[in-house]
């Protein structure tokens, strides 16, 4: 079966194209590259033995998602394609709210109009805001609080609204929306890795510059929070195990004809603090990373992590891989490739 994934050739999206040939699918990218890397194509191939096709566009352009439909025939979509940056969208709103917004929407018509009605939608962990329990589940109240959380949890609900609205329509909707933790690691070849344009977003990134001597030290937002060593936790979760989980969600909308709405958080259930991701890539690395103390930043919370039983109980999908074994292949990864795939 053919599966079109939309940002295909991002971080999450080439691992992810990586777990679907795995599993016997055959991906389709389609991305503008304007937040990727043409390179991932042919380590793309290299992985997985055979080129993968790529459609190279825009989502909100109309005319080109007809010309991709037309060419081939699709079970199902993955829409990872998007602009993700907290801060990036608090400076500029407008544009987190017509590329995120706008683009699925363009995206969910052209499917309609070539008859797909199966799609996973790469949610994330901030419709939740700041939880006010963790591991946080499905059912608990959804608040975003900066641009970039309110797109995905628009998005969110305009799909839940399609589905209900072509419920009594065929062929029915089956939508899922995976909520993301904190996605870190790379594929343990060493050819795919996350590779951010300027200035690291994410903490383990940050890390691995340190490690490299490109940066002077990582500053650490808080050591005050009530957790075993004063730092934040977050639930980090290994970026293939990630991909694999959206396989049995793929599996699980292809499984049945009826409609429906799914929701599906994607973590491990456990959470790091700061310092200990600091420590298991050190260990990992054999470099040090020395780490600044600073204030702790607005909107941040003490704790956030996944709750994951209606994951495991509905898609028999858990996490497998370790802090230990995400901060190796982020090593492993960065090591070989200091400059990213430029």
């Amino acid at each position: 079966m053919k599966i079109l994934v939309t940002g295909g050739a991002g971080y999450i999206g080439s691992h992810l194209c990586v777990a679907l040939a795995e599993a016997g699918f055959q991906p389709v990218v389609l991305d503008d590259f304007s937040n990727s890397r043409p390179a991932v194509i042919d380590r793309l191939a290299a992985i997985i033995g055979a080129p993968t096709p790529v459609a190279i566009g825009d989502i909100s352009d109309a005319a080109f998602l007809d010309r991709v439909f037309a060419e081939h025939e699709f079970a199902a979509v993955m829409h990872l394609a998007g602009v993700k940056s907290v801060a990036e969208s608090c400076r500029l709103p407008l544009l987190y709210y017509q590329n995120n917004i706008g683009g699925t929407l363009s995206l969910c018509a052209a499917m309609q109009r070539a008859g797909i009605r199966r799609l996973l939608f790469s949610s994330s962990a901030t419709v939740y805001g700041a939880a006010a329990r963790s591991p946080v589940r499905e059912d608990a109240p959804l608040s975003a609080a900066n641009p970039y959380g309110r797109s995905k949890l628009m998005i969110e609900r305009l799909l839940a609204d399609l589905v209900a609205a072509e419920a009594a329509h065929l062929p029915v909707w089956r939508v899922a929306a995976l909520r993301y933790f904190n996605p870190v690691g790379a594929h343990p070849s060493g050819l795919l890795g996350e590779d951010p344009l300027g200035t690291p977003n994410n903490l383990v990134p940050y890390i691995a510059d340190v490690a490299l001597g490109r940066r002077p030290h990582l500053n650490v937002y808080g050591n005050t929070y009530a957790t075993r060593d004063g730092t934040g936790i977050r639930d980090y979760i290994h970026v293939m195990d990630l991909a694999e989980g959206h396989v049995a969600a793929l599996r699980y909308l292809l499984r049945a004809n009826d409609g429906g709405y799914f929701v599906w958080n994607l973590g491990t259930g456990r959470g790091s603090t700061v310092l200990e991701v600091v420590a298991a890539f050190v260990r990992s690395s054999g470099r040090s990373v020395p780490c600044v103390m600073a204030p702790m930043r607005p909107g941040d919370v003490a704790e956030s992590c996944a709750h994951v039983g209606r994951a495991q109980a509905e898609l028999g999908w858990r996490a497998r891989r370790d802090l230990d074994e995400m901060m190796a292949d982020v090593w492993r990864w960065r090591s070989a490739n200091a400059d990213g795939m430029r």
